[in-house]
Formats: C-alpha cells, sequence, structure tokens
C-alpha cells in the first residue's frame, strides 16, 4: 500500500459521502460503522478534511459531514494532499534521502514512470466518476467480512 492508513480511510469516507447523494449529512457513526473504520481515528481524518475545504461538518441530532463542495471538483489528489501530502510524489519508494537520477536506489528508474501515472490519475479521477461506478457497477469500498 502507497498511501497511508488515514488517507485510504478518508478516501472511502469521501467516496461513501459522494455516494449518499440525496443526504445533506450523513452521521460520522454511520460512516465509521458502514467502512468498519474506528470512529475516533475517522473523527481525526475528517478533521483535516474539513481543514482543507473537503468535507463540512454539522454539529446536532440532524448533523453530520458532508462533502464541502461538488464530487465532480474534488479529485483523489485532494485527499491525498490534505492527508499525507505532497511527499508521495516526491519521496523515494525505499525511502532513501536524496534519491535522485545522480544517485538512484535499485527501484529509482520505475519508481518515477509508475510514480507519474498514479500522480496522473490521483489528479484526473474526481470522487463523482468513482461514486458513479460504485453505485452502478457495486463496486465496493469496504474490506469483506469472513
Amino acid at each position: 500500500m502507497i498511501l497511508s492508513n488515514a488517507c485510504d480511510y478518508g478516501m472511502r469516507a469521501a467516496l461513501y459521502l459522494a455516494t449518499q447523494t440525496n443526504r445533506p449529512f450523513v452521521p460520522i457513526r454511520e460512516v465509521s460503522q458502514n467502512l468498519n473504520i474506528s470512529f475516533h481515528f475517522l473523527t481525526k481524518i475528517l478533521q483535516k478534511l474539513n481543514q482543507h475545504g473537503i468535507m463540512t461538518s454539522f454539529r446536532g441530532p440532524k448533523g453530520g459531514v458532508a462533502l464541502a463542495r461538488e464530487p465532480e471538483s474534488i479529485f483523489l489528489m485532494d485527499i491525498v494532499q490534505a492527508i499525507d501530502g505532497p511527499e508521495l510524489f516526491q519521496k523515494c519508494l525505499m525511502g532513501l534521502d536524496q534519491c535522485n537520477d545522480d544517485h538512484p536506489c535499485p527501484l529509482h528508474t520505475q519508481w518515477v514512470s509508475i510514480r507519474g501515472e498514479i500522480q496522473r490519475m490521483f489528479e484526473q479521477t474526481s470522487l463523482k466518476e468513482i461514486s458513479e461506478k460504485i453505485i452502478r457497477d457495486g463496486f465496493r469500498i469496504t474490506n469483506i467480512e469472513n
């Protein structure tokens, strides 16, 4: 896994909200339960997404969280940047400092190419695009229970 657990969960939560098209706010507890994510960990992740203008929250009995913008204007890269920062697309896959074309690690050449493809995918893929696939094709965003 290239993404941190927090980023993975943040992406899943955002996708879950994107599929809830007729609901203004979704309770965090519901998101936590339906995605099998610790409520407290999810709350911290959602706070980060709230700080970066990806989500908004509302307190009270009809409160919860919602996307702060339309799903077509939120891209996977927005979530990655908010939670993991830009390092994913700048750092060495092996974690070595100063890994570059002059002083490469054993995976440098392959990683640079793949990293660029992943970056483009994250930059060009919106929550709307993926949420439509989830709804239409029944793709899952949770682990399979044994």
